[in-house]
């Protein structure tokens, strides 16, 4: 008897060399519109399906969860983060939860360097003000910026994404690196000092860089927090929004 290939419904549009291959494996539903799906369409889609394949954007709560049909084994998020899955609710009904640890580790921490330079060279400024017709031309002391290299960055978070983005800020920008991590680190490719509080990274960081996971019942960065930091430091957060307090942070900015 021919067997059947397991079913598995993705919510948003994956590229085009994931969807082509999942094809070929399994009976794939897929959203060509890319439009993001509500709880209702996710049930009705995933009705007679063996797995689920959710994003970032899809809150896969309890209550998802609870009307998801016994044919779901196995909720395979394309992600790293799966802080918008309630992984409790999902052991309660016996389905699996796995995501993909170590995919945009190099492409966060890139992200992660280029905002570093856009935000101290005024990139996006100088872009906007270009485009909107008000260049007057050059002066010597025009939107200057800051130099990076020998700078501090301070990074919370010294897992796979913060390792590479101290990686490359110190052999290619000539940056030194402090971090605050919740167990030691040790054996680093790279020269990095570990700093016992996050106040003690706070205070001494020209930039700090936020790459801890998301999903935590408070802030990482509160109101106290941003009091620490230096007046002329910048914040670069390339992990999840909840791990800063934004009234906080707009506070701060002001």
């Amino acid at each position: 008897m021919p067997q059947h290939k397991p079913v598995v419904t993705v919510t948003r549009t994956l590229p085009d060399v994931v969807e082509t291959r999942m094809m070929e494996l399994f009976e794939a539903r897929l959203n060509a519109s890319d439009v993001p799906m509500t709880s209702d369409e996710i049930i009705a889609a995933v009705e007679g399906a063996n797995v689920l394949v959710p994003t970032v954007t899809d809150k896969i709560d309890s209550g998802l969860i609870d009307r998801l049909p016994d044919s779901v084994k196995l909720i395979a998020n394309f992600g790293v983060g799966v802080n918008h899955i309630d992984l409790e609710a999902a052991n309660a009904r016996k389905i699996a939860v796995t995501n993909t640890p170590g995919v945009l580790t190099d492409d966060t921490a890139d992200m992660t360097v280029c905002l570093l330079l856009a935000a101290s060279r005024r990139l996006a400024e100088g872009d906007r003000l270009v485009r909107s017709g008000k260049w007057e031309g050059w002066s010597p002391t025009f939107m200057i910026g800051h130099r990076i290299s020998g700078k501090r960055l301070g990074v919370i978070g010294m897992g796979r994404i913060g390792q590479a983005t101290a990686e490359k800020v110190i052999n290619s920008l000539g940056m030194k690196v402090v971090f605050f991590n919740r167990s030691p680190v040790r054996d680093l490719s790279f020269r990095a000092v570990q700093l016992e509080t996050l106040a003690e990274v706070l205070k001494c960081a020209d930039v700090v860089s936020i790459h801890a996971p998301g999903g935590t019942k408070e802030p990482i960065l509160k109101r106290e927090h941003f009091a620490m930091m230096k007046k002329t430091a910048f914040l670069i957060n390339t992990a999840r929004g909840d791990v800063v307090d934004q009234r906080a942070l707009i506070n701060a900015l002001k």
